[in-house]
């Protein structure tokens, strides 16, 4: 066989399971539009440096995937119409890694953001974004285009968007317990006072008309939380999903709707 040939060969294989992923994404989106939609997602992106590893790239690399796939998220959401979208890019542990990794990781974010500020699809479909974690330890140029981001969408109520960076649950928590002590020590609410609502409007969320997620899901087969939305996440429907992030497909946030669709969620009744 000729290089002529085998490159239509490749280019055949390639356009027939375009077409084969084509069928299935509109078979699922037949299937999910037949039931209501999680109005508040939460997604762990989790497993791009055991991706790297395992094709064996430099972790730089699978960073990069990540950060595409992350972008390709955008776009899904956009299509679907979910109105809450919580992305956890980067927790405060993570903040222990190597330098190098972590100034590439944030190279990457600036990049991304810098993007999402320039998309005119933020405000045509009037997305709030912010950001939620420890947002004074980042760096300046990452502060400064979040705080643009914020500041240029803090007036939009159809959709939201939250990026989960620098972020921890217990770290969310105590810097609410914090600030309802204040309020109690300045006698603007007394003790008897603080229940679910207080917490609520002093965690991190307090912006979204819905705080807690329908749905959380995590890649890369890890089974747990990591400390993401504890407060927020006492309901939420947990999904697992074995891949790595740098392979997520529409297909598989399609396909983890449709698993939300099927559970019956009784709150602990």
């Amino acid at each position: 066989m000729s290089i002529i040939d085998k490159i239509f060969k490749l280019l055949y294989l390639t356009s027939r399971q375009n077409l084969i992923y084509k069928i299935y994404e509109k078979h699922l989106t037949s299937q999910i539009n037949q039931f209501p939609f999680p109005q508040h997602i939460g997604i762990i992106l989790d497993g791009n440096r055991r991706w790297s590893k395992i094709m064996d790239i430099d972790k730089a690399k699978g960073h990069q995937m990540g950060a595409d796939i992350a972008e390709d998220l955008l776009n899904w959401i956009y299509d679907l119409g979910i109105r809450i979208t919580t992305v956890y890019v980067l927790s405060n542990e993570n903040l222990s890694r190597e330098t190098n990794e972590l100034e590439n990781i944030y190279s990457l974010l600036e990049d991304k953001l810098i993007g999402l500020y320039n998309d005119k699809r933020i405000h045509e479909k009037q997305i709030r974004v912010k950001s939620i974690g420890e947002f004074n330890i980042l760096p300046k140029r990452l502060q400064d285009i979040l705080r643009k981001l914020e500041t240029r969408t803090e007036k939009y109520e159809n959709m939201y968007l939250n990026i989960a960076i620098a972020y921890g649950g217990q770290k969310e928590l105590i810097d609410a317990i914090r600030k309802i002590a204040m309020l109690a020590k300045e006698n603007k609410i007394g003790i008897d006072d603080i229940d679910e609502k207080v917490i609520e409007a002093n965690l991190y969320t307090a912006h979204l008309p819905q705080a807690e997620p329908d749905l959380i899901l995590r890649t890369s087969g890890e089974k747990r939380l990591s400390g993401f939305l504890l407060w927020q996440s006492a309901y939420s429907e947990l999904i697992f999903v074995d891949i790595f992030w740098p392979e997520f497909r529409k297909i598989d946030l399609m396909r983890a709707i449709r698993t939300f669709q099927k559970r019956a969620r009784r709150y602990g009744k």
